[in-house]
């Protein structure tokens, strides 16, 4: 589908913005997935408004980076794992290579639990049969795609609208105090020094940032026909840049808004140990005394599941087909993954029952988080060479934070590490 989507080059502003907006939107997906549920609501219940600046600064990070893997696409018209197969020893590719599956592996662990959750709620399908229906959305991936890449964005965006209004109602009849919304976005050392608040903060930064998504973002913004000239790149990524930004801006909003939710609904009442999506779901009418906040929260939690299916199919197709130049069909490659993501929420609903799930997922994130630098630092490697990127190499400033990004996700995974270690 490269340059399959027209876009013109001259005209008002805002509809060759419309024209670019479409990646960046099925980008955020990957930020607001049920992943992030469950480390927001943790991290509210817990910790009332303290990870909002968690939850900020992951955002800023996303949209750093985001705008990097754009870059790459855009100035090199190779996907990041192309660029690493291309460049990169084939040991170090099938290392990188095996990194990202675990990623997508542990993402699409999370949507087949939120999912899962959401159809309980919803009609009271048991966790495990929620869990077995999950496999059948690989028909709704065939369905999309063959109605073209245009038709795939326009499902997305509106599922996405679909969130947005479920959490701006719940945000209204949460009534969090402005002042302390406000003073949760300063970071707190406690953050730090805390085990349990530092544990939640790394599953909110590997639930935001996703691995994944900078493979899919590097690959989907060449969909967009703008001119292979320089001129045209640079107007193309101004513009890529542009709508991803905009797009994780409503990711932020929502996963802020979760928390918010969390920490007005339950850690200002004394319920601390609100920790998964069930008890938020039968405990949010009764706090804020509204009867359909519960049926909102369980309406786009089935949103966001179905919503992510789309874009981590795409990503690991993206990314099979980068690294090891293998192309298998769609339904394939989603039943292998969807598969492998099935069997450990059986065992552990089996073995520990549906609260267990709770645990996996926030894991699940944790374990997101421990693959990014798998990703980051090849992608910053490569947007900083000029030999490659030419005169859309990043420039010394750009190139200082994004090393900065790098390094401060790899300081924090070795402090989980850490303190892992010494837990156990």
């Amino acid at each position: 589908m490269n340059a399959s989507i027209a876009v013109p080059s001259t005209g008002h502003w805002f509809r060759r913005l419309l024209a670019f907006a479409g990646p960046g939107y099925m980008v955020a997906v990957g930020y607001m997935d049920p992943g992030n549920w469950a480390t927001d609501i943790a991290g509210g219940s817990q910790f009332g408004y303290t990870l909002l600046s968690v939850i900020l600064l992951s955002n800023l990070m996303a949209i750093l980076l985001q705008a990097l893997a754009a870059r790459l696409g855009i100035a090199t018209g190779l996907d990041l794992a192309q660029a690493c197969r291309a460049y990169y020893s084939k040991p170090t590719c099938i290392g990188l290579w095996l990194a990202c599956e675990a990623a997508i592996i542990a993402c699409d662990l999370a949507e087949v639990i939120g999912t899962a959750i959401a159809l309980k709620l919803l009609f009271g399908i048991p966790l495990l049969w929620g869990a077995v229906i999950c496999a059948a959305d690989v028909f709704l991936i065939l369905l999309l795609m063959n109605r073209g890449f245009r038709a795939l964005e326009a499902f997305v965006i509106a599922l996405l609208t679909v969130i947005f209004a479920c959490f701006a109602a719940q945000l209204v009849m949460a009534q969090p105090v402005l002042s302390q919304v406000l003073a949760g976005f300063v970071p707190h050392t406690s953050i730090i020094t805390n085990p349990a608040a530092l544990y939640i903060a790394i599953g909110i930064i590997g639930a935001t940032v996703m691995p994944h998504n900078l493979y899919l973002h590097s690959s989907i913004v060449q969909t967009r026909a703008y001119p292979r000239t320089p001129e045209g790149r640079r107007n193309g990524l101004r513009w890529a840049v542009t709508d991803s930004s905009i797009a994780l801006m409503l990711a932020l909003f929502v996963n802020a808004a979760i928390l918010i939710t969390a920490a007005a609904a339950f850690h200002s009442r004394g319920h601390t140990e609100v920790v998964e999506i069930e008890q938020a779901y039968e405990l949010l009418s009764p706090l804020l005394g509204v009867g359909i906040a519960s049926m909102l929260l369980a309406i786009a939690l089935l949103a966001s599941g179905i919503n992510s299916t789309v874009t981590a199919t795409l990503a690991g197709q993206i990314i099979m087909e980068g690294f090891l130049q293998l192309r298998i069909a769609n339904w394939l490659r989603r039943l292998i993954t969807r598969g492998l993501a099935i069997i450990p929420v059986l065992v552990v609903t089996s073995l520990y029952g549906e609260n267990g799930t709770a645990r996996l997922l926030v894991f699940s994130q944790v374990v997101l988080s421990m693959q990014l630098p798998f990703a980051v630092i090849p992608l910053v490697r490569f947007v900083s060479d000029r030999e490659k990127m030419g005169e859309l190499a990043t420039g010394r400033w750009l190139t200082g934070a994004a090393w900065a990004v790098a390094g401060l996700i790899v300081v924090l995974n070795i402090k989980l590490l850490y303190d892992s270690f010494i837990a156990f």
